[in-house]
């Protein structure tokens, strides 16, 4: 009795790990946690983004202090204040010294704003990597469902000895077959990466025409030295950057 009790109680427990263990949905939920951890990386980012801007304005309120105390102590000994030159010296010291740790410390947290930016160029990558190696698995597993269902259907034909519907069935499931793998190419298509990178490379050169006008205007090159923006072409066509 205690042996069929147990193999009932596994059998109940395999069944539910065989549901919750479906790679459909858990491909699905990886990819939604993956999204979920964009927002919070930007917050952290943020975060160190803040902390750097604040000590870039205390360097700043540093450096006038000490370019303060500085003339103040100047001006003392011209006048010949001797005492007031020595007591703002003192203060200039202290100045001088809040503003180098305060510089170490700003050096450090840019440091950390341009690794936190790497961290999440290289999760970026990865996600989108995933994210379309998650689609595709699902699509395959999608494709094996579906064959199982003709695999069910044409031995459910064959065992019940019903041939007439069978032509019909397998069409219809074909048929949703083939309008799922459209749908899912669809939207797997609906970024078009080729459009971006030209856009990029658009705004890349509208930069370095940008630069060689500065450098044009401050001398550093002649007007003639700065050639029009280069031409691309892609798929047959010529695309030229307006202006």
């Amino acid at each position: 009795m205690w042996r069929r009790l147990s193999r009932m109680v596994r059998s109940f427990v395999g069944f539910f790990i065989s549901v919750g263990e479906n790679p459909e949905l858990i491909l699905e939920q990886n990819i939604r946690d993956m999204n979920d951890q964009v927002p919070r990386m930007n917050e952290s980012i943020a975060m160190v983004k803040a902390n750097a801007t604040l000590l870039e304005k205390e360097e700043a309120r540093y450096k006038a202090q000490v370019n303060d105390l500085t003339a103040k102590v100047k001006a003392s000994i011209q006048g010949g204040r001797d005492d007031l030159a020595g007591s703002f010296a003192m203060q200039l010291e202290q100045a001088r010294g809040a503003l180098a740790r305060n510089q170490g410390q700003l050096q450090t947290a840019r440091a950390a704003f341009d690794k936190a930016l790497a961290v999440k160029k290289a999760f970026m990558i990865e996600k989108e990597r995933k994210t379309q190696e998650a689609l595709n698995a699902i699509r395959d597993y999608r494709r094996a469902q579906w064959q199982k269902k003709v695999a069910d259907s044409m031995e459910s034909f064959e065992v019940a000895g019903i041939s007439a519907t069978h032509d019909e069935m397998v069409h219809k499931i074909e048929e949703q077959t083939a309008i799922n793998e459209a749908r899912m190419e669809l939207a797997l298509g609906n970024v078009d990466q080729q459009k971006i990178k030209i856009e990029e490379e658009a705004q890349q050169m509208q930069a370095n025409e940008l630069v060689k006008q500065f450098k044009a205007e401050m001398g550093l090159i002649s007007p003639q030295a700065s050639p029009g923006p280069p031409q691309k072409t892609i798929g047959g066509t010529e695309a030229q950057k307006t202006t």
